[in-house]
């Protein structure tokens, strides 16, 4: 009876023992010059669960491979919980040949290496080992499948070169349209600034139309701004506060009686348009600006000068130049000038008492030379306005001078500010 129960138990406990399933690799491994291989088989692999629930944990173990001859018997890992592979390195002459990975199926004969090879083998160490893999198929790699389909396919009017968009069938389409053109969010094109639905245009520099002369206060943008509420508005270069300063209706700005401009003064608008408004204005540029020296001469003297580069101006731009001068000292008179290229267009002659002077000048290019408008003032000195013609040539260049003179070396002329500022 007790040895009926011990056998009854051994059977019992047999399948526990046992250990898991193993499956044998067993193969003739050669290299390319017909040689066999010797050397080892490091087999690694990360912690998974083997079809029977046994538990095999994250190790590594060496293969000796004497005269070609490799056998080896591994848990499967084709059904393995999570999915894992084995990587296995090539060993010999001292230094790794290459790796690979291996996929092991569950099976009762022995399996070559080409039957559990997952991919080519990558060489770190020109092993001519030859290469005997097969083709794996898409349904045997786990997940293959499923992330293949959930991938973006392409469009039947997919081209390389062309900017990428997503079609109502979720797939890759190519943009169609001009090179010039611009992308819009629902992957539609057309012209920049224009369509879309909500596109704007920018306009910067816009010179309202109107007279500044002190008397009138209403002017009319060339454009709609479109929202009311992107028009910036500036006088002399200060932002100007609407219902403060001005007030405004569609294209039409009408300025308070404090705040009406006066002769000289530059006024400037930015402002956005709709789509559908191609209206669009070229920005002033600031050709000189600075400061300039102080002189204690009798005689008119160069306080500052800026250079027009040749080739920059052309028939129809205009130059605003701006000056402003403080005469330090009242034992004599003072005296300013301006003079493009070789004509002098403004010219100011001061009493003792003056401080301040400051001149505008207005040049219109022509075809030939220039039309030059001029207006001076000072604390103290009246309203001064004339208008030259300037025959001077600007094609190799332009130069704008500004002189200054005192007639008691006591006193001193100072050049405060100048600019000179292109509009195209």
């Amino acid at each position: 009876m007790i040895r009926r129960l011990f056998v009854t138990a051994a059977l019992a406990l047999a399948p526990l023992l046992a250990g898991p399933p193993l499956t044998t690799i067993q193969d003739v491994l050669y290299k390319a010059d017909g040689t066999r291989f010797n050397g080892t088989l490091t087999i690694s692999w990360t912690s998974f669960q083997a079809v029977d629930n046994s538990s095999i944990f994250t190790q590594n173990t060496t293969v000796k491979v004497l005269n070609g001859n490799l056998r080896v018997a591994l848990v499967p890992n084709t059904t393995a919980t999570p999915p894992t592979l084995y990587t296995v390195t090539y060993n010999s002459e001292g230094f790794v040949q290459f790796q690979e990975s291996w996929s092991v199926p569950s099976s009762l004969t022995p399996l070559h290496v080409r039957d559990v090879r997952t991919a080519p083998a990558s060489s770190s160490g020109g092993s001519d080992l030859t290469d005997t893999g097969t083709t794996i198929a898409e349904s045997s790699v786990i997940g293959l499948v499923a992330d293949l389909g959930a991938r973006p396919l392409e469009a039947p009017g997919f081209a390389p070169g062309h900017v990428a968009t997503i079609n109502a069938s979720g797939q890759v389409d190519s943009v169609v349209g001009n090179p010039s053109d611009c992308v819009y969010v629902n992957g539609a094109s057309g012209p920049c600034g224009n369509g879309g639905g909500a596109a704007y245009n920018f306009v910067d520099g816009d010179s309202p139309i109107g007279a500044i002369d002190g008397v009138n206060a209403a002017f009319t943008l060339n454009g709609v701004p479109s929202p009311a509420t992107s028009m910036a508005l500036y006088r002399n270069g200060v932002l100007q506060k609407v219902g403060f300063d001005y007030t405004f209706s569609s294209g039409a700005i009408q300025f308070l009686t404090a705040s009406t401009p006066q002769p000289g003064d530059v006024l400037l608008a930015s402002y956005r348009t709709s789509g559908g408004d191609s209206t669009a204005y070229p920005a002033p540029q600031v050709l000189c600006s600075g400061s300039g020296v102080a002189v204690s001469l009798s005689n008119l003297t160069m306080l500052a000068a800026c250079a027009v580069p040749a080739g920059l101006l052309a028939p129809g731009d205009r130059l605003e130049v701006r000056v402003d001068y403080a005469h330090v000292g009242s034992a004599g008179a003072a005296a300013i000038a301006v003079v493009w290229g070789g004509t002098t267009v403004l010219g100011v002659n001061a009493a003792a008492a003056e401080t301040m002077l400051t001149g505008r000048v207005d040049g219109s290019i022509l075809a030939t030379g220039a039309q030059v408008g001029a207006q001076s003032w000072g604390g103290s000195t009246s309203l001064a306005s004339g208008l030259v013609s300037a025959p001077d040539s600007y094609s190799a260049g332009l130069t704008l001078t500004f002189l200054g003179s005192v007639a008691a070396s006591a006193d001193a002329i100072a050049l405060q500010h100048y600019s000179v500022v292109r509009v195209p």
